[in-house]
Parts: structure tokens; C-alpha cells; sequence
């Protein structure tokens, strides 16, 4: 999937301090900072490719990956 701008970003999230870009590649990711329910929170968008959406149409399922041992509370939804 690729990273889209979206009208309600206002901000863009960078490789975090003392990232080695060599071993990984992190790219800038437009954002969305905001609150739910007076909590911190962030939104990226996303948009399937036209393979990605054939997989989905027929079954596949969309994969969250976050890089560590642990993850923070996400949420996945489709927008208009």
C-alpha cells in the first residue's frame, strides 16, 4: 500500500533519532495528529494498489506491521 497525502494532514512523522537507514529504510509519513475522546492520536493514510485490491477482493486480508516486541494500541478503517 502506498502512503497518501490526505487533506487533514498537518504534520509528517520522520525516522525516529538514531534510526541506521542503511538496515532499514523509513520514509516520511504524512500525518494526521488529532484526539480521541481527549487522548493522542495520529492517522496515516493509505491506498491499495490495484493488486493489492484484487487480493482483497478475493479473501486477503490487510497486515499490520509494527517494528519491535510489542504493540501500541491501532485501529484499521476504510475511508471515504
Amino acid at each position: 500500500m502506498q502512503r497518501i497525502q490526505h487533506p487533514s494532514n498537518n504534520d509528517v512523522l520522520g525516522a525516529p533519532a538514531g534510526w541506521d537507514q542503511k538496515e532499514l529504510l523509513v520514509s516520511a509519513l504524512p500525518i494526521t495528529r488529532t484526539e480521541v475522546n481527549g487522548i493522542p492520536a495520529v492517522t496515516s493514510f493509505w491506498k491499495p494498489s490495484p493488486e493489492e485490491l484484487a487480493r482483497l477482493n478475493a479473501g486477503g486480508s490487510v497486515s499490520l506491521w509494527v517494528i519491535g516486541g510489542t504493540m501500541p494500541p491501532v485501529a484499521l478503517e476504510v475511508e471515504p
